[in-house]
């Protein structure tokens, strides 16, 4: 394990997801909420998105990953661990951060639920209309 010097902590946030993650330079391994990679998210494509700063940097198998998240779904939390990830990489190497933000991993997205209004179904879908 690295010293406590060597070890990024940064926060990673998609819609109501929160991931806390935690960089060391290590042998690429990644584990969330103690459990592999490959057993927390089955989907390749929730991978891929985890996976997707390291492929852009090309510093794949130079940092294990550490990541504790919660809140939201699948989807969403892996995008949080991939922004949380980004920035990491930005702390251990400014160098890396024109790669990044070109590649849109540093800016978070703002889009959230809206909420549902009174009189309506959902947040904007209205009741049927009756002419008679």
């Amino acid at each position: 394990m690295a010293d406590k010097k060597a070890e990024i902590w940064t926060v990673g946030k998609r819609k109501s997801a929160i991931a806390r993650v935690r960089l060391a330079p290590g042998s690429g391994n990644i584990s969330v909420n103690e459990r592999a990679l490959e057993v927390y998210f089955p989907r390749d494509t929730s991978r891929m998105k985890i996976l997707e700063p390291f492929e852009l940097t090309e510093t794949k198998g130079h940092y294990d990953v550490i990541v504790s998240v919660r809140g939201g779904g699948i989807a969403a939390q892996a995008e949080a661990v991939r922004h949380g990830i980004s920035r990491a990489l930005v702390v251990a190497s400014e160098a890396l951060r024109p790669a990044l933000r070109k590649g849109g991993m540093l800016t978070r997205d703002p889009r959230e639920v809206e909420r549902k209004k009174y009189g309506r179904h959902k947040a904007r879908k209205r009741p049927q209309y009756s002419k008679r």
